[in-house]
């Protein structure tokens, strides 16, 4: 958390708070995680975009008065890349868990990060060798870049496919629970590798399903309340998971008991009856 939807729904909500403002602070404590950002004020923002789990505000020169003056090597674009870690959010008010304040023009936005996993750095346009999972990341699943052949050629080598899917190689934005769910939707077994022709298929028209209703929904608000928008509304994709946080409750399915296993390192949900391994 968050993954594609949730980051996708945060940037459609704070889209016209910032868009065409001028960022006139940014103020943290912690340089290493939010690295650079000081070369954002005095930018204009001119568009938020999203890649997999990243936000990316596009910033250029603006003409402000009472603003830092800026280097004159610097070029005129630039981008903030957000990533939200586990648990970060944008609120309206400042909380005990604020760790970034932005302050533009138009008003202030707070960064709050329970866990302190989420990250922030100012780059020039595309240039991500610092960020390598951004660098190498696979298609936008609702997109026309995610084709349906190339995933099945890919699809025919992977390893465990769930491990695979959370790599953000083959498609971008599926974490720990849009994979559990796209996997029950193609009735795959977390585990299984080298999927076949008709497995990847129905893997890449599931991944499409749950990733475009998870949008439509605003994400998935869990347990923990951790992921709220800055207005504080909640997703409500939760109400719809079949398999995600559901161990020990019956498969929508068949009715089957839900199973828990640990899957390189992530707890993965699915059920035994639906999502048998196949021999290979």
């Amino acid at each position: 958390m968050p993954e594609l939807p949730e980051v996708e729904t945060t940037r459609r909500k704070i889209e016209p708070l910032l868009r065409g403002r001028v960022i006139e602070r940014i103020e943290h404590d912690a340089p290493h995680k939010y690295r650079d950002t000081h070369l954002a004020v005095g930018r204009r923002i001119t568009g938020l975009s999203r890649r997999g789990k990243y936000l990316m505000l596009q910033l250029a020169a603006a003409e402000a008065d009472g603003l830092p003056d800026l280097p004159d090597d610097l070029p005129h674009d630039l981008e903030l890349i957000v990533h939200l870690g586990m648990t970060g959010g944008f609120r309206l008010e400042a909380g005990k868990h604020t760790r970034v304040t932005l302050t533009t023009d138009g008003g202030t936005l707070h960064f709050d990060d329970a866990r302190r996993f989420g990250k922030m750095a100012v780059v020039r346009p595309g240039q991500y060798a610092t960020m390598p999972t951004l660098a190498g990341m696979g298609p936008e699943p609702l997109t026309g870049d995610f084709g349906l052949d190339d995933f099945v050629v890919r699809a025919a080598s992977c390893g465990a496919v769930k491990p695979w899917l959370l790599s953000q190689k083959p498609v971008s934005g599926v974490g720990n629970i849009y994979a559990d769910e796209s996997l029950w939707t193609a009735q795959i077994h977390p585990a299984q590798t080298r999927l076949n022709a008709a497995e990847a298929t129905r893997l890449y028209h599931a991944i499409r399903e749950v990733m475009g209703a998870a949008v439509e929904a605003g994400g998935s608000t869990l347990s923990d309340g951790t992921y709220a928008q800055h207005d504080g509304e909640a997703g409500a994709y939760q109400h719809r998971h079949h398999v995600y946080d559901r161990a020990g409750k019956p498969c929508d399915r068949c009715g089957t008991t839900i199973e828990k296993i640990v899957l390189a390192q992530r707890g993965t949900h699915f059920c035994p009856q639906c999502q048998k391994v196949r021999a290979i």
